[in-house]
């Protein structure tokens, strides 16, 4: 019996299967399937045929570890990054194209120059576009976009801490879904979303704001730039690990259906708490629980297609690890690794210079190497370092004052004559 083929997708072909799996089966039109995936209806077509033809391996691009008969070499691409670098300094990308075909016959894509400008740490001007704002239509399908947000607020009137309530919406059908938490951060995050995904499921994209929590502030590493990619929070790491497109609004009034939610809340949720006595976020939580079902049946409104988007969990998926906070530590030659100031042992012998020091939800703290954890302990004192005594330099000893060696001249010299001369008539 022959072994059974197995097939690796990404986030992003799992997705597109489903979506076309849909279409297949007659529950969404082609053209509803283009725009979720954002393709043509062409390409739609063409995908399906495949699917029918190969089940399974018809999402995967048969292009997949090819190298593109376009590629250009490397004599031609060193010679354009020299040049953009002296020449053509300073230039944006679609400027040093023009210039490049234009002064030196050299044809070669504005995106294609912008992408070897990330990759090479070439830097240049960007021109800030207009913002531009308008009305936008609610999406069509149930979870194909869920708004996000944080709302910090006094929730207890006083009767207890003030806490953040961290809200979800679907865009299609205005479902609630939230929890309180201490602060907004990323462990908050990545909580209530772990508690949303496992009750709807996964949605196609998340809608919020460029928080530190969700929107990395910092510049982009050498790694990063080299694969043209942008800096990530780990939030962002973490929906990108389960396929969920992330779309970070430019302002506050782009996501109003979450902020008027947080308005609502603010006054009738706080008075179903005040009548209740509730004063801390463990008793918030589970008033939730038999509040937002009803609150849901009043005010949510049916989405203008039936379909759910929501992807469910796939069996057997970590989800302890992908929602967990990850950073790199360097492993020094004793293998010691420091992380907030303290100090571990790795007993595990590897050849590395950094390990991934793992925070998971649930209290868990893993110190792992290419997804292997890996056997350490806590070093609860350091070894004290043997303090260096102070060198002590050995002088020249000096001569008393009264030896004769102190008055030596030169014979010949007027001091030497008249010392001559008090000798002998001291004698």
């Amino acid at each position: 019996m022959a072994a059974e083929e197995i097939l690796t997708m990404s986030q992003k072909e799992l997705k597109r299967l489903q979506v076309i799996s849909k279409a297949l089966e007659k529950q969404i039109r082609q053209r509803e399937a283009a725009d979720i995936l954002e393709l043509s209806e062409r390409q739609i077509r063409r995908i399906i045929k495949r699917v029918r033809d190969e089940p399974g391996r018809g999402v995967i691009h048969r292009s997949r570890g090819k190298v593109s008969h376009r590629a250009t070499i490397g004599v031609v691409k060193n010679k354009i990054l020299r040049l953009c670098r002296g020449v053509y300094s300073g230039f944006n990308p679609t400027f040093a194209s023009e210039k490049l075909f234009e002064r030196d016959k050299i044809t070669i894509s504005c995106e294609t120059l912008r992408q070897w400008f990330i990759a090479e740490g070439i830097r240049y001007e960007k021109r800030k576009a207009r913002p531009h704002r308008q009305w936008r239509e609610r999406k069509a399908y149930c979870g194909e976009m869920v708004q996000m947000d944080g709302s910090h607020h006094d929730w207890f009137e006083g009767r207890g801490e003030r806490c953040v309530l961290m809200g979800y919406i679907d865009d299609a059908s205005s479902r609630v879904y939230v929890r309180f938490y201490e602060n907004e951060g990323t462990l908050s995050a990545m909580e209530s979303f772990k508690h949303y995904g496992m009750k709807y499921g996964l949605p196609v994209s998340i809608y919020l704001d460029r928080h530190a929590a969700y929107k990395a502030k910092g510049q982009a590493t050498v790694e990063e730039e080299l694969a043209g990619r942008e800096p990530m929070s780990q939030f962002e790491r973490a929906l990108e690990e389960l396929g969920v497109r992330l779309i970070h609004a430019q302002s506050a009034p782009a996501k109003g259906r979450i902020e008027r939610l947080f308005k609502t809340f603010q006054d009738r949720l706080i008075k179903e708490m005040r009548l209740r006595s509730i004063k801390n976020i463990l008793e918030a939580n589970k008033f939730l629980r038999q509040y937002l079902p009803v609150f849901n049946k009043r005010f949510s409104v049916a989405p203008l297609q039936s379909e759910d988007l929501h992807r469910q969990l796939p069996p057997g998926m970590d989800l302890d690890k992908i929602f967990s906070v990850r950073t790199p530590r360097v492993l020094r030659n004793d293998f010691t690794v420091v992380h907030e100031k303290k100090l571990y042992q790795i007993e595990d012998a590897i050849r590395t210079d950094k390990v991934i020091v793992e925070e998971r939800l649930n209290g868990a703290f893993l110190i792992t190497h290419k997804g292997r954890p890996l056997r350490y302990r806590y070093i609860t004192q350091r070894p004290l370092e043997k303090k260096k005594l102070p060198v002590v330099h050995n002088k020249v000893p000096t001569q008393p004052k009264d030896n004769p060696w102190r008055h030596f001249r030169l014979p010949g010299s007027p001091r030497f004559e008249a010392r001559e001369e008090a000798l002998a008539g001291a004698l």
